[in-house]
């Protein structure tokens, strides 16, 4: 699908003489990054219950049919700016020991999902993609897979030192953890998940799994 901006045509100031002025007319890419960025933007400020495309559209001075080419629905739309949301670009943690990366990778996790924005956003997106099979689908890879980059990085770390098995160094198993602690999240909260089952986790559960034997 393609992104177009609408933009109004040229207007001639009074005066006879004067040249007209033109908003220059942005390309799919930058009008796709502005509606990402006033979505991710109303989420923040109005949360998902006062997520609106019409306020979306305004805030990035273009039209909601424009909108709608890319994103055909409110969810979907909200989808996308929450995926913007909780990106993480820093390097996973690199403490020298598997157990500790693990740990500190699921306790920040858990501090991201402990906001109660995200936490009224996460509702929302699962309560409303329900009617939405694709959206539903989106948010199922989403929220299974984890954090599949990351968790390999440290995984692969500790192949290398001799911690983990090589066989264990596999998307399935390394997004454990991270999909564990969602499931724990969704089922038993809101609320934080607490220290205890996050030692759990990582203890009785994806150390056991991925040791040499």
């Amino acid at each position: 699908m393609t992104l177009d901006d609408t933009d109004p045509p040229p207007t001639v100031a009074d005066g006879g003489g004067a040249k007209a002025t033109r908003r220059q007319r942005r390309n799919a890419a930058e009008v796709q990054s502005a509606v990402l960025l006033a979505a991710v933007e109303e989420l923040s400020e109005n949360g998902y219950d006062g997520f609106t495309m019409d306020r979306v559209a305004a805030r990035a001075g273009t039209s909601k049919t424009a909108i709608y080419r890319r994103w055909p629905s409110r969810t979907a739309l909200a989808f996308a700016a929450y995926k913007q949301m909780v990106a993480r670009p820093e390097d996973p943690p690199d403490t020298g020991d598997l157990r500790s990366d693990v740990l500190e990778l699921l306790h920040a996790a858990a501090d991201r999902m402990d906001s109660p924005v995200q936490t009224q956003i996460i509702r929302g997106l699962v309560i409303d993609a329900r009617h939405e099979p694709e959206v539903m689908a989106d948010l199922r890879d989403e929220f299974g897979q984890g954090a599949p980059g990351t968790m390999l990085t440290i995984l692969a770390r500790a192949v290398a030192r001799g911690e983990a098995r090589q066989d264990s160094l596999i998307p399935r198993i390394a997004t454990l953890p991270i999909a564990l602690l969602r499931s724990e999240y969704f089922m038993f909260g809101p609320g934080p998940v607490s220290d205890q089952v996050i030692t759990e986790i990582v203890d009785q559960v994806f150390l056991p799994l991925v040791r040499p034997r």
